[in-house]
């Protein structure tokens, strides 16, 4: 079993040092509640509880805590894949949600599994999800003031359960002063990817994600036969083509874990049990 996850980079804009180790010890402190939560669990049940965690959880920029876009309100985005049945679920631009991921997964069992806009919120309050304020006081006043360097914040999980089985989680509230109906990587399989062989989740800039194709491009070099490190390297020199902004975390079926970054900074965690390591 061996789980990781993400908080985004560390860039935002009021980020401090003692944010970045706040950020820290909550991953800590995330990861570990979620690693005791696989010993019972399946993975792909184990990504949503994460990412619920690190969405609840106001320093990072999915759930509580989202980014405020141009015409002053949030709208968020999260997806969910399942390594062995090969469902992609997701939500895009959904508002007034504390937990896009578990939105995300009641889409699971849904013919339609992809929902946007104001459909994803009908779906969600024919499904009784209750209406919630995600927006907080720092999030307001970074909205006021028009800073434009906070858009690189987006929470992820991928996870090996005791089975073999994998699966992976993101979600995000986008990068902050966005064009409203502006669609991120988060709840596409450039962002969020996962099958036998691997899973992916991602972080950065959503357009330069999609562009590469990412985390699908990734996750298929494993399957096919590259080695998780060296499906990595390849799919990033890819990115730095054209200078992508993007990390992204992944583990494969045999437990083999990496990560990598095009800009330096992603916060993100791994735990087996055993060896926890928080990186910033």
């Amino acid at each position: 079993m061996k789980i990781m996850i993400h908080g985004g980079f560390f860039s935002e804009s009021t980020q401090t040092e003692k944010t970045k180790s706040l950020k820290q010890e909550a991953l800590k402190e995330i990861i570990q509640k979620s690693f005791s939560y696989l010993s019972d669990n399946s993975a792909v049940d184990t990504v949503v509880f994460a990412v619920s965690l690190l969405e609840d959880n106001p320093l990072f920029n999915a759930g509580t805590g989202s980014q405020i876009q141009r015409d002053g309100k949030i709208r968020m985005s999260a997806s969910l894949m399942n390594g062995e049945t090969k469902k992609f679920s997701g939500v895009m631009n959904v508002e007034s949600i504390q937990q896009p991921i578990k939105l995300a997964e009641l889409l699971q069992n849904e013919n339609d599994r992809v929902l946007g806009g104001e459909g994803a919120n009908l779906y969600a309050l024919k499904r009784g999800v209750p209406n919630f304020n995600v927006e907080t006081e720092e999030r307001f006043q970074e909205y006021q003031q028009r800073l434009k360097s906070s858009g690189q914040g987006t929470v992820g999980c991928v996870v090996l359960d005791k089975n073999g089985k994998l699966a992976a989680a993101t979600s995000t509230g986008g990068k902050g002063f966005e064009l409203p109906g502006r669609i991120s990587d988060s709840a596409t399989v450039a962002g969020n990817y996962a099958n036998n062989y691997c899973a992916v989740s991602c972080t950065g800039v959503g357009e330069d994600i999609v562009s590469a194709a990412l985390a699908a491009k990734i996750v298929t070099r494993v399957t096919d036969g590259l080695s998780l490190k060296t499906a990595f390297l390849k799919s990033f020199e890819e990115l730095s083509e054209f200078d992508g902004f993007a990390g992204a975390i992944g583990i494969d079926a045999v437990g083999n874990i990496h990560f990598s970054e095009s800009h330096p900074q992603i916060v993100y965690a791994s735990f087996d049990g055993i060896q926890l390591s928080v990186f910033q």
